[in-house]
C-alpha cells in the first residue's frame, strides 16, 4: 500500500501539495469567478453535532456568509453510516445552493459495499482540515498506555470495545489497520458503530465503550478538562496542543499512523465559475487570522488547497483507503 495514509502528515501533505493563495487569487482573477448566492444557501453535514467535522464546518459556513453575503444554514443529515448527508450532498441540484463537507468517507463508503457514491459524484472545491486519528480512553480508566491496551487485546479478543463511527468508516479503520498493522486480528477490540464522534465520546464517558479512535482534536477539550486520557496520537508527530501525549509512530512497531479528512464540496457537475468563486471564498476565509485562531483552539493547522490540488489527493487517498479496507477484510 501507498504511504499516502499510512504514514500522512500535514507537513509533508502541504510541501507537496498546498496551493499558494496569490497564485490562487491570480488564476481566478482572469476567470473572474465573481458568482454570489442571491438567496440562504444549505451547507450539508454527514455527520452529528458535537464532532470536529460539524464545528470546521459550522465555523466555515458562518465566515462564508460574511464573504458571500448570504446566509450558510447548517443541515446535519445523519444515518445510513455516511451514506444519507453524502448523497444530499451529491444528488442536490448542482446551483451553487447546496455545499458541504464531504469527508473521507466519500472513499471508504463504497469500498465495503454502504453505496456506490464515490469521490467522482461530488465537485470537490478546498480542503478544510486534515485530522490524524487519537487513541483515547476514560480518564479513570485502568489502562495508561497503548501497550497496555494492545496486551489485554492480545490475552482476551473481544474483551474491549471500540467506538467512534460507523462500521468501516474513517475512526474504525484507524482501529482496525493498527491491528492488523501489528499483526493482530483486526476484531480483537470490538468495534461498536455510532453517528460520530460526539455520540462515541459520549458514550465513553458514560462507560460504553472502552476505546474511542476519534480525531485527537474531537477529543483534545475534554482531555484538557480530564475528563478523557489520550494514550497514543496516530501521526509521525505530537500533537503542539497535547505534546505529553505519544504518536503511534513512537510506540509501535508498524509506526502505523492515519488521518483523515474534511473538504468543502459541492453536488457533482457543478457549474465551474460557481466552484471556483466558492473555491476563492473559502480560501480567501480560511487565509484570516479568525481562521487561524479557530484551528489553534483546536489544536490543528491550518491547510489551503484549492479545487485541482484537491481531486488528486481525494483521488489518491481513495485508492490507498481501498487497499487498506481490503488488507483487513472488509471489502464488499
Amino acid at each position: 500500500m501507498e504511504e499516502f495514509m499510512m504514514k500522512i502528515t500535514v507537513k509533508t501533505l502541504l510541501g507537496a501539495t498546498a496551493l499558494s493563495l496569490g497564485a490562487l487569487v491570480a488564476t481566478q482573477a482572469a476567470a473572474e469567478c465573481d458568482w454570489k448566492p442571491e438567496r440562504a444557501v444549505t451547507y450539508v453535514v454527514p455527520w452529528g453535532a458535537g464532532g470536529g467535522t460539524d464545528a470546521n464546518s459550522r465555523m466555515l459556513a458562518s465566515m462564508l456568509s460574511n464573504e458571500m453575503g448570504q446566509p450558510f444554514n447548517v443541515v446535519n443529515r445523519t444515518g445510513g453510516n455516511g451514506v444519507t448527508g453524502h448523497s444530499a450532498l451529491a444528488r442536490a441540484k448542482a446551483d451553487g445552493y447546496t455545499v458541504g463537507a464531504a469527508t473521507v468517507e466519500i472513499n471508504t463508503m463504497h469500498w465495503v459495499g454502504l453505496t456506490d457514491l464515490t469521490y467522482k459524484n461530488i465537485t470537490p472545491i478546498a480542503l478544510v482540515d486534515v485530522v490524524p486519528a487519537g487513541f483515547t480512553v476514560k480518564a479513570d480508566s485502568p489502562y495508561n498506555s497503548l501497550k497496555e491496551v494492545l496486551d489485554v487485546a492480545k490475552a482476551e479478543p473481544g474483551k474491549l470495545t471500540a467506538s467512534g463511527t460507523s462500521q468501516g468508516g474513517i475512526w474504525h479503520l484507524a482501529l482496525a489497520g493498527m491491528l492488523n498493522a501489528e499483526g493482530m486480528d483486526p476484531a480483537s477490540i470490538r468495534w461498536i458503530p455510532s453517528k460520530g464522534a460526539g455520540p462515541a465520546m459520549k458514550e465513553l464517558m458514560a462507560g460504553g465503550v472502552d476505546v474511542v479512535t476519534v480525531a485527537q482534536s474531537e477529543a483534545k477539550n475534554l482531555i484538557e478538562q480530564g475528563e478523557l486520557k489520550g494514550l497514543g496520537y496516530m501521526h509521525s508527530e505530537r500533537m503542539a496542543a497535547l505534546p505529553d501525549i505519544p504518536t503511534t509512530a513512537e510506540q509501535l512497531d508498524s509506526g502505523w499512523t492515519l488521518a483523515a479528512f474534511i473538504t468543502v464540496s459541492g453536488p457533482e457537475g457543478m457549474d465551474k465559475e460557481i466552484a471556483c468563486s466558492y473555491e476563492k471564498a473559502a480560501l480567501k476565509v480560511m487565509a484570516t487570522k479568525e481562521w487561524a485562531e479557530f484551528k489553534a483552539s483546536r489544536g490543528a493547522d491550518v491547510v489551503l488547497m484549492g479545487t485541482e490540488e484537491l481531486n488528486a489527493f481525494v483521488k489518491k487517498s481513495d485508492a490507498a483507503l481501498g487497499e487498506t479496507i481490503k488488507a483487513i477484510g472488509l471489502a464488499k
